[in-house]
């Protein structure tokens, strides 16, 4: 029995990413043939950043169930409901827009352990702490933070983070085609 990553990320070792085959040459050979379920998650947290009004950095968050069947929260950063849509401040790091992280955790059920969040930046220490806290058992992040402080402290509290790039290219549109084919040069 040999045991594959299904999205061809090593680091990925959430429960539903395992595939087992019978052979060497079916695991050597074994390539996805649509987006991982994981990269789809991703996609949706990258579209939800684009609603941020952070002149710095857009972040956006999706939070599904352990199973990932169901979206369970969002969210992306940005002033509180009801202030103006724009930074308090110009001072990177204390613009005062709610982390995307924070805006999704407030609104995910506190009850449900092991949830799973997608992130397009990794997040800062504090937010860090609260996934912790909400029981968020794997973080899947596109691009690192300008510090790397809220990984190690997710590590040390258990959660797998794993910087999720590499479908991030592929099956996507090319720019005017209007086709919906995959864009197989980026599967390797």
């Amino acid at each position: 029995m040999y045991v594959v990553p299904k999205d061809l990320v090593p680091e990925n070792t959430h429960p539903l990413n395992l595939l087992r085959l019978d052979s060497d040459a079916e695991a050597r050979d074994y390539r996805p043939t649509r987006p991982p379920l994981f990269e789809v998650y991703m996609r949706m947290a990258e579209e939800l950043a684009k609603r941020s009004t952070c002149r710095r950095l857009s972040v956006g968050t999706v939070i599904t169930d352990p199973m990932l069947q169901n979206v369970v929260a969002i969210g992306y950063n940005g002033n509180v409901r009801g202030f103006p849509n724009d930074c308090d401040s110009p001072t990177p790091g204390a613009c005062g827009c709610i982390h995307s992280e924070m805006n999704a955790l407030v609104k995910a059920p506190g009850a449900l352990e092991g949830k799973v969040a997608f992130v397009t930046a990794s997040p800062c220490v504090m937010c860090a702490k609260l996934m912790i806290q909400a029981r968020i058992s794997h973080l899947y992040y596109r691009a690192p933070y300008r510090d790397s402080a809220g990984l190690e402290i997710l590590g040390r509290g258990g959660v797998v983070a794993v910087r999720y790039d590499r479908w991030l290219d592929a099956w996507r549109e090319p720019a005017g085609s209007g086709e919906g084919d995959p864009d197989t040069r980026a599967i390797r």
